[in-house]
């Protein structure tokens, strides 16, 4: 699946990797088609780590609760074999089943720590966080990858250039305007 994503910054364009974690995938797909993401901003960008979006309160860039909220609890969708999964208190089942690494321009799963804990909060990695790969023991990391940047890694590292403020906020909030789902 090709993922358009203009942002007010440029475009963004990311595949999924539905063949490998279509769980994950299908969540974000779901997300995205229903415009759950469309006007939400960057709500957290660290320079040489990551940039991070999908929180609901992040409409307001100045709201307190950007970077805390996630899907509908209760809510469901479902995955290309058929299998319907509902987002318990919001959140989706850890699919640790793949072994990728959050390289750079790699789309992973954000999570509070815990498991199972992942909704529609993703970041892009813009260096090589190994150190968030949940197959290597010496992490308590648990980010599973599931897409991956094809064109507009130059967007990504100006979003990534930002000045932030406290909680690692932009400043002047860089919004993600749409996402598109389509198939290759």
């Amino acid at each position: 699946l090709a993922v358009p994503a203009p942002t007010s910054k440029g475009d963004i364009k990311a595949e999924l990797m539905m063949d490998k974690l279509p769980i994950t995938c299908s969540n974000f797909a779901d997300l995205a088609k229903t415009g759950f993401y469309d006007g939400l901003t960057f709500h957290r960008v660290i320079q040489g780590f990551m940039c991070q979006f999908g929180c609901p309160h992040s409409k307001d860039p100045k709201s307190p609760r950007a970077g805390t909220g996630g899907p509908e609890p209760g809510s469901t969708y479902t995955t290309p074999d058929g299998t319907t999964i509902t987002r318990t208190g919001g959140n989706i089942p850890d699919e640790l089943i793949e072994p990728i690494s959050n390289e750079v321009g790699t789309l992973s799963m954000a999570n509070t720590g815990m498991p199972n804990s992942g909704g529609s909060q993703i970041f892009i990695n813009t260096k090589h966080n190994a150190f968030l790969d949940y197959f290597d023991p010496s992490t308590p990391s648990k980010h599973p990858v599931f897409g991956k940047v094809v064109d507009g890694m130059d967007v990504l590292l100006a979003i990534e250039k930002v000045p932030t403020g406290p909680g690692d906020k932009p400043i002047d909030p860089v919004t993600v305007n749409t996402i598109e789902i389509t198939n290759l």
